[in-house]
């Protein structure tokens, strides 16, 4: 550890530890507030009061809350995410296909919206203050505003039910080839990629215009390159650092914040999952997801943390 790159290497790794531990608490909190009962849930409200006591105990919900907390924090360190209350499932079992969908759903609308957004924020740098960069700021700027059921919603009516293109429902499943699934996210992924674009396109023309001020970028223009060269060649590499972060969280927000656009569309991913059983009370399927979701969210960031490190000459290098 006597390398700095090392030493903050591990800082990061047990900061990102530390972080997941309070995720979890808060997690386990949060749950412990929500209204309702679970046992009434399953039960109706023509279940007896002996009843329900007596499903109360078998689910083991009257254990003091910090044994309920230490038990499932043991568990989910053995892999055990538990099992869901309503219908007795395995939430692990359960997650991993809407898990897999979730991913489908941010990686395809990444795929497209990371290199979007860097070719977007190259071209604003170099026609800043032009009607390229104003028109490109406007556009990205106007749908990041708008709230993303809006934006689902506008898409599904111009896109499905007027000119009749891609089907309302993003309904996918196994036996779907790629193409029908890609055909059935298209509208998903297309407002995603909406809501990311503007962020991601204005901290990479914000990280390259910090860049351009640089003596070395005035020696390259001097020397008569073309500026599309000198921010692609030489400004760009150099600001890859506060891009990377920014892609990152955005990639996060792909994962995490697609709750709302799952929950439009109907699509079978995490999102859908978690609102389908917090709606039931679901105790275990709700402080599972909210886990995975803080886990991902907190692995990104760190990654970005861990290339934005290795991407630092001083570090890699030292005297």
């Amino acid at each position: 550890m006597r390398h700095p790159i090392l030493k903050l290497l591990a800082q990061r790794l047990t900061l990102g530890l530390l972080l997941l531990l309070a995720a979890s608490v808060l997690i386990f909190m949060g749950t412990e507030i929500l209204p309702g009962d679970v046992a009434q849930s399953i039960l109706g409200q023509s279940a007896t009061p002996q009843a329900l006591a007596n499903l109360r105990e078998q689910l083991g919900v009257n254990e003091p809350a910090m044994t309920r907390y230490f038990d499932w924090l043991f568990g989910v360190l053995r892999g055990d995410l538990g099992t869901a209350l309503t219908n007795g499932q395995d939430i692990a079992t359960a997650m991993a296909g809407r898990l897999s969908n979730t991913l489908f759903l941010a990686c395809s609308a990444a795929v497209i919206a990371v290199p979007l957004a860097i070719i977007l924020g190259v071209i604003a740098v170099r026609y800043r203050g032009q009607w390229p960069d104003k028109l490109i700021s406007g556009v990205t700027l106007t749908s990041v505003s708008i709230p993303e059921f809006m934006l689902g919603y506008i898409a599904m009516y111009f896109l499905t039910v007027k000119f009749q293109i891609f089907p309302s429902v993003s309904t996918i499943h196994e036996g779907m080839s790629l193409l029908d699934k890609f055909q059935a996210i298209a509208i998903p992924v297309l407002v995603l990629v909406l809501v990311v674009l503007g962020h991601m396109m204005r901290m990479t023309r914000a990280a390259i215009l910090n860049v351009m001020q640089s003596a070395y970028i005035e020696t390259a223009e001097l020397k008569g390159l073309r500026p599309i060269t000198v921010i692609a060649r030489h400004a760009f590499p150099n600001a890859i650092a506060p891009v990377v972060n920014v892609v990152m969280i955005n990639l996060a927000y792909l994962v995490v914040g697609v709750v709302v656009v799952e929950v439009v569309f109907v699509f079978p991913g995490m999102g859908q999952y978690l609102v389908d059983h917090v709606t039931k009370r679901d105790v275990p399927v709700v402080q599972a997801c909210g886990l995975v979701f803080a886990a991902v969210y907190i692995g990104l960031n760190m990654l970005a943390d861990i290339v934005s490190i290795l991407s630092n000459p001083r570090l890699r290098h030292r005297k």
